[in-house]
Order: C-alpha cells, then sequence, then structure tokens
C-alpha cells in the first residue's frame, strides 16, 4: 500500500442471526452480555468468513484476499468498513446483509460524536456539532472568544484561595471537554491539567475551564485533517516540561504521532515518579512514547502498513538521547534503571531511534505546558489542527 485513498463505510446491524449464546459468551469473555449478543454474533460471523481478529486492538478485523485488503470495525452494532478495492467492499456489504438485517448508511459522515468529512485527497474529522452542545449546556453560546485555551502564565493548584465550587458541575464540564480531545488535541494539555483538581474544583478552575469553552467557540469548526500520502512512514515526537505541576512538582509528559499527514495518536500524562532533571523527564517522555510505538506499529502490521526501518522519536534534550545511549550505568540514572534499559533494548533492536530536535521545531510541546499565542498557534498548524 504505497498510496492510499480508502474511503470509509458505515453500516449498522439490526437483528443478528441465531448463535448459541454459550459460544458468544466464552468468545467475548468480560464483554459479554445482553447488550453485546449482536456484536458478539456480527464477530464470529466475521471469522467465519475469513478474517483475522487483531491481537492488539479488540475491535479490528482485517481480512486478505489475494493483494486485496479488507479492515472492517466492530462497535456494538455499528460497523465500519474499508479497503483498497470498491468491488470488494461492495461484496462484503451484500454478504452481510444476506447474514443480518442491516442499514447500509454509506460513506461514513457520523460516528460516535464525530463528524467526518471524505474526499478524494483528505479526510476531516471534527466535533463541531458536540461542540456547540457543549456550549449550550453550559450557557455559553454567547461567550467571547479567545485565541488559546490557557493563559500562558496561569499556575493551577490544588490550594489557590479561591471558593469551592459544586463538583458534580465542575466533573460534567471536564468530561464533555474529555471527549472534545478525541478530535482536538490542542486543548488536551489544559483538559488533561483541569482533570486533576475534580475533587478540589475552586473557582479558577472553573474560569480556566470555562476559558476552553472560549476557545472552542472561536474554533468551533476545527478539527483534524489528514491528506493524502505517498508513504506511510511512522514517526514521532516526544517532550516534557520539567517540575510543572506545582502541588507535587512532578513533570507532564507528551507525546505525538503522525504518519505523514496530520496527528493520529496523541498524549498528555503528568508522570508518576518526580525527575530529578530535565534530562530524566525528557528520559521518562520518551519511554512512554516508545511504548505507544510498539502497540502502532502491531496495527499498522495488521493493515499491511509494515514498518521496516527503525521508528524516528524526535526528542529536543540531547542529554536525554545520551543516556538511552550510554550502555553504561552511573549514579544519576540508578533510580530509573528499568526504563533506562528498556529503551535502550528498543534502540539496540531496531524498534526505535532517538532523534535530537531543536526546541522550536519540538511539535509536543503543545502536550506539556501553556504556550504564548504565536507558538501555539504555529503547533497547532503543524500537527494538523484547522478548518475544514
Amino acid at each position: 500500500m504505497e498510496e492510499a485513498s480508502l474511503k470509509i463505510y458505515q453500516s449498522q446491524v439490526l437483528l443478528p442471526f441465531s448463535l448459541e449464546n454459550g459460544s458468544i459468551h466464552a468468545f467475548l469473555g468480560p464483554f459479554a452480555g445482553q447488550n453485546n449478543k449482536r456484536f458478539g454474533n456480527t464477530l464470529l460471523h466475521l471469522l467465519s468468513i475469513g478474517f483475522a481478529k487483531s491481537l492488539s486492538e479488540f475491535t479490528l478485523y482485517v481480512k486478505h484476499k489475494e493483494h486485496n485488503l479488507l479492515i472492517v470495525s466492530l462497535y456494538v452494532d455499528d460497523l465500519l468498513v474499508t479497503g483498497d478495492d470498491t468491488k470488494l467492499v461492495e461484496e462484503f456489504k451484500q454478504e452481510m446483509m444476506q447474514a443480518f438485517e442491516m442499514t447500509d448508511l454509506g460513506h461514513m459522515t457520523y460516528f460516535l460524536g464525530i463528524e467526518i468529512k471524505q474526499s478524494v485527497n483528505e479526510v476531516f474529522i471534527c466535533q463541531r456539532k458536540y461542540a456547540k452542545e457543549i456550549l449550550k449546556k453550559f450557557q455559553m453560546e454567547e461567550c467571547k472568544s479567545v485565541n488559546t485555551p490557557m493563559n500562558q502564565k496561569e499556575k493551577l493548584s490544588k490550594e489557590n484561595g479561591a471558593d469551592k465550587i459544586d463538583e458534580g458541575y465542575y466533573r460534567s464540564l471536564i468530561g464533555c471537554q474529555m471527549y472534545l480531545t478525541a478530535t482536538r488535541p490542542d486543548i488536551l494539555f489544559v483538559v488533561s491539567l483541569l482533570s486533576r483538581f475534580m475533587h478540589c474544583a475552586s473557582e479558577m478552575h472553573l474560569k480556566t475551564a470555562k476559558r476552553i469553552l472560549r476557545y472552542v467557540k472561536g474554533t468551533i469548526d476545527y478539527g483534524v485533517k489528514f491528506e493524502k500520502c505517498q508513504e506511510f512512514k511512522l514517526y514521532g515526537f516526544s517532550d516534557s516540561d520539567w517540575a510543572g505541576f506545582v502541588d507535587d512538582m512532578k513533570s507532564t509528559s507528551g507525546y505525538y504521532f503522525s504518519l505523514g499527514s496530520g496527528v493520529f495518536s496523541w498524549c498528555t500524562k503528568k508522570q508518576e515518579i518526580v525527575a530529578q532533571s530535565t534530562a530524566e523527564a525528557k528520559f521518562i517522555a520518551a519511554t512512554a512514547a516508545v511504548n505507544q510505538v510498539l502497540w502502532l506499529k502491531k496495527i499498522l502490521s495488521d493493515l499491511l502498513l509494515h514498518q521496516k526501518n527503525k521508528t524516528e522519536i524526535f526528542v529536543d534534550n540531547q542529554a536525554a538521547i545520551a543516556i538511552a545511549n550510554n550502555p553504561v550505568c552511573h549514579g544519576k540514572t540508578k533510580h530509573f534503571n528499568i526504563k533506562l534499559y528498556f529503551l535502550r533494548e528498543m534502540q539496540q533492536s531496531g524498534e526505535v531511534n532517538l532523534v535530537y530536535c531543536k526546541t522550536e521545531d519540538q511539535l509536543a510541546d503543545i502536550f506539556t505546558k501553556s504556550l504564548p499565542i504565536s507558538k501555539f498557534e504555529l503547533l497547532r498548524k503543524r500537527i494538523g489542527v484547522c478548518s475544514s
């Protein structure tokens, strides 16, 4: 698959054919239940017609037919299908309709609150409708928009002297914003930061959360754009701040992965231990990124997008890269030896390669801290977040 322009189709299973419930339950294990019988029947039928279940992603099924590929994803009673041969896709849909009562929804345009626009050369995903619903729910439809989701100089903590607020309201607001990050990686850092205060939210935290809505109001039609690629080369960026969370002095890791057009995997997470240096914080972040690489490469292999070369992960700290390449342990690294040996092993085995990049070129910076307007807008554009 040197070049791809695959259309995604959507169907909904209404009525399954008959199978023994016991076999379904045994196959689904903890996912089994009355509401999952349709899912179980569909799953077993896919296996019976030659699909292989991905070992890395529970909802993914793949079928190789000569030089062609069919890809199916299941979510309860919703079925998504794509492939590199339109005729095979149509044959599959007809085959499924003979076994199930199904509704053919055509090209996928809306799925789980996500809007999808497909054309020959690009795919654009966003949550414009959902964002409007959030603004309405929290009475922010007429709010004044801002250019960034968070004030760069703002520092949030548990004890800030501000009055406490209703936790239920705050949790609902942050929960809605969390789902919005499915297509809005540009707000992930601040939403993740605010989620640390679910049990001690104050007026200051609420003000910051509402600022996110003001930012969303001004970028209501933004999402992630994926353009047609000549090749699918996996690469990523890994970054961390240092001791940025004032309550416990822990650092925040962030990573970004792309196949050449737009970000498709991203993360922000507070580190579990206190890093004793910038290099250590960056090293811990890189280790998390490597774990994600291993999982992504398994899924890509299922899709025949084998990554034969080392996956490059760009890091803006030469000391962290030197630690990963140095076979000798010394006093400054003894306390994180497990991560140290793991990352070194992944480099030596040819899975990954840590590559130095300048700080101004570090795309994952947007996932680790609040940025000034100019840099925020630049990184937002470079990771593929834009309007349709």
